[in-house]
């Protein structure tokens, strides 16, 4: 009886496709009470793929009660059709959503780190007499909210206590640590209250340092401009692994020929137009035009996917694939943004030979590859896969090995292997992993770096606010460098439109397609400022060069950011064709942070030309 069962409920399972839109508990994910996240390139073909949307309930018995528990004694055992089951593996959204203890939580690796500190918040909660006048909801939170805060701002308060006593003066009100930490948290709340607009945190971030700059509230200077340096750097890190982590290798083969001609020649043509508009308008010589086009011309995933997420709840877009697309060349962009900024920015600085300069970049790939694939597949073994503490341990492998590949490559003057290492090894881990059962959607790693992003983007955009002096500022530069980016990108969506001639998107869905990859923000932040750390010591030409790059990154993010998020917003009714059912949003997802991975692919085609091809006589 118990072999029919489990033949039954494999037959049923292998079958389903279930995507975050699914509400039925248990249906999922019969462990827990949750949604998991689904990933901006996941895999799904009709036999082997588990996510379902909900445009294909019906034929299915997958959600009787009798399989949903032999679905769970599978899960609890450790295997699903054959395949191993780790029981961390959906515990990418349960950090943000309240959920019942369940006995895979409880042996995972994220309660025995910090779940057990917690405690259940389903207790009555006690409050003072009179705390419901004096604070009537909802206008004001609970006592317990109201306790939590005031306990973190009292932990907060001790440590800068602590702090000053060991360090001085620095800490203290007008120091520039203080400063740092204050810039930081006015920074985060400066992000919150501009996404109660809808538009992107991040801009609230870069306002509130360039607010906070130029009215004299905050000075980071001395040796702290070297910690600013290296906590971009860090950031850098961060973001680069999260678009190694979020890209899935089955969709990318599958996307093979789209993502790279979608992908690489609009970008190359933005990069060429920015470095000749530059030249010729601002006087900016080649090699610094070819720079700044390198960091202008990515495409900002911080941007598109909330609003591609809110497309796509309503259905736009996702028959032919829009969302896994514009995702994945974004990726790419960032990818191929950071390398070539490397490479020629190592040329630039160089003090070497003639010769050797022209060989760094060759250099810089084949070593930023070598080492990115060989610490990729070393993850793969170290730490062996049935370790306890195997998440932690992977967590720390990637980015202890993101970090040296960043500031070693920097020691040895080869700037562009770095990044390209970090993208790598990212990517090749995510492929082994992938192999033993984890998905790109339920992989915890990716979340963790998710969490380290939380803390680290408030950092970098105030810091690179900061770093903009309005009084400093000439106004022609100002309308000639604006002009120079509207040229960028509207050469940019001419070639993107061209480049999808023999795809299967008609000509509003590229339309669309070339819109959206106007937004630019992460990789201008991390990569603006690059070159006049390098060069703010000398009193060269060089110094004038650099804060004019910086200036176009951070006038970029602040034109491209709100518009591409109002424009893809607008104009994706207008443009996509919508399914004839949308695509319910999970429970409380207007509560947490949207990432990568809550784009999934329902009902979409991998491969635009590869289909177009086949549907040729």
């Amino acid at each position: 009886m118990e072999n029919t069962n489990t033949s039954i409920s494999t037959e049923a399972l292998k079958n389903r496709r279930v995507s975050i839109s699914e509400q039925t508990l248990g249906i999922d994910n019969a462990a827990f009470e949750h949604n998991r996240k689904v990933s901006g390139a996941s895999e799904h073909n009709s036999e082997h793929s588990r996510r379902k949307s909900i445009l294909h309930h019906g034929g299915s018995n997958a959600g009787s009660a009798e399989n949903i528990h032999q679905y769970k004694f599978e899960l609890e055992n450790g295997r699903i059709n054959g395949n191993r089951k780790r029981s961390g593996l959906s515990l990418s959204s349960s950090i943000r959503d309240k959920i019942e203890y369940s006995e895979q939580l409880e042996s995972s690796w994220l309660y025995l780190f910090c779940a057990r500190c917690h405690g259940r918040d389903n207790t009555p909660s006690w409050e003072p007499p009179g705390w419901k006048r004096a604070c009537p909801q909802p206008f004001c939170p609970t006592y317990r909210k109201f306790a939590r805060i005031l306990c973190l701002f009292l932990l907060g308060l001790l440590l800068w206590g602590v702090t000053y006593s060991i360090i001085g003066d620095d800490v203290a009100p007008g120091g520039p640590l203080f400063s740092l930490a204050t810039l930081s948290i006015a920074a985060h709340f400066g992000g919150w209250l501009f996404s109660l607009t809808t538009l992107p945190a991040l801009i609230g971030m870069l306002l509130t340092g360039l607010i906070l700059q130029n009215t004299g509230l905050i000075s980071i200077e001395g040796n702290y401009s070297v910690v600013v340096s290296n906590l971009r750097k860090i950031a850098l890190v961060i973001i680069l692994t999260r678009a190694g982590l979020d890209l899935d290798p089955n969709a990318l083969k599958k996307l093979r020929i789209t993502v790279p001609k979608l992908g690489l020649i609009p970008w190359f043509a933005e990069a060429g137009a920015v470095a000749v508009t530059t030249y010729f308008l601002l006087g900016l010589p080649w090699v610094w035009g070819l720079l700044l086009g390198s960091i202008i011309s990515a495409v900002s995933p911080a941007v598109v996917v909330p609003c591609l997420f809110r497309l796509r709840n309503k259905g736009y877009g996702v028959a032919k694939g829009i969302p896994t697309l514009i995702i994945a060349v974004a990726g790419i962009d960032d990818a191929a943004s950071v390398a070539i900024h490397g490479i020629i920015q190592s040329i630039m600085f160089s003090d070497d030979a003639l010769w050797y300069q022209i060989l760094q970049g060759p250099i810089a790939i084949f070593g930023g590859l070598g080492f990115g694939i060989i610490w990729g597949c070393l993850a793969k073994y170290v730490p062996e896969k049935g370790d306890s503490f195997l998440v932690p341990l992977r967590i720390l492998m990637l980015l202890g090995g993101g970090l040296i590949a960043v500031f070693g490559s920097e020691s040895i003057e080869l700037g562009g292997a770095g990044p390209l290492a970090v993208v790598a090894a990212a990517f090749v881990s995510c492929y082994f992993w992938q192999q033993e059962g984890w998905d790109v959607d339920d992989n915890p790693v990716a979340t963790c770096f998710e969490i380290f992003w939380m803390m680290f983007e408030p950092i970098l955009f105030g810091i690179t606010g900061t770093q903009i002096k309005i009084n400093e500022l000439e106004g022609s530069t100002v309308y000639l460098g604006l002009a120079c980016l509207m040229a960028g990108i509207i050469i940019r969506i001419a070639v993107t439109v061209l480049v999808g001639i023999g795809s299967r998107l008609n000509l509003k869905e590229k339309i669309f397609v070339s819109l959206s990859w106007m937004a630019k923000a992460t990789v201008q932040a991390a990569l603006g400022p690059v070159a006049l750390d390098i060069v703010a010591s000398t009193n060269s030409e060089q110094v004038r060069y650099a804060e004019m790059v910086l200036m176009l990154s951070v006038l970029s993010i602040l034109l491209t950011a709100p518009a591409g998020a109002i424009i893809i917003t607008l104009s994706g009714p207008k443009l996509l064709t919508k399914v004839t059912a949308p695509v319910a949003p999970p429970e409380g997802w207007r509560h947490r942070r949207q990432s990568i991975r809550d784009i999934s692919i329902i009902n979409e085609d991998p491969d635009l030309e590869d289909k177009a091809e086949e549907g040729k006589p």
